[in-house]
């Protein structure tokens, strides 16, 4: 069970956090950002995450892979228990110099991304928008769709990344973005 007091590196590197609700891609993302095929690992059953796992990459920086929220079958007590882990990670986290935060693009943003954009908002923590899943919608379709989403939560168009980890369409832009926030003083 994940719990605020357990153990996580020590906060010398710059860390990046990957939120989102849970089945949104973000084991799939984080592999596919760093080139790997099993860092993060990808589950077919959704809210197996349950704690903050940690992957140091080249000795530069952390990334951080939260627990995803927002799944029906995880039980109303077990996610009320992620909710102080990730909560208190995004407040303490010295080291902390952005997050991404994951959308579907097949799905509207839920209460819970609104709470957690509106949270980030609040602590003023940058946050780039990785909308994923584009690679199954056409190229027309999902070009209107992530158009709609960043209208719909008032976001910059600078902020959103259409991202692939089928294909790979937005790693590079994404990767550049994590080295702009990796760059920033704490």
């Amino acid at each position: 069970m994940a719990a605020a007091g357990g153990w996580r590196p020590p906060p010398t590197l710059p860390e990046i956090a990957f939120a989102g609700r849970s089945n949104v891609g973000k084991s799939s993302l984080i592999n596919r950002l760093v080139r790997r095929k099993a860092l993060a690992r990808v589950s077919k059953t959704p809210g197996r995450t349950r704690e903050i796992n940690f992957f140091q990459v080249n000795d530069l920086f952390v990334l951080a892979d939260l627990p995803g929220y927002g799944y029906a079958r995880i039980a109303k007590a077990r996610q009320a228990e992620w909710l102080p882990l990730i909560e208190g990670y995004l407040r303490n986290s010295e080291r902390l110099r952005g997050v991404v935060q994951l959308l579907d693009i097949r799905h509207d943003p839920t209460d819970d991304d609104r709470l957690m954009l509106d949270f980030l908002s609040e602590l003023g923590v940058p946050t780039v928008v990785a909308i994923t899943k584009i690679d199954k919608l056409g190229r027309q379709a999902a070009v209107d769709r992530v158009a709609s989403l960043t209208a719909l939560l008032g976001l910059d168009t600078d902020q959103v990344i259409p991202f692939s980890a089928v294909t790979g369409e937005g790693r590079d832009e994404l990767a550049s973005a994590l080295v702009t926030l990796v760059g920033k003083p704490g």
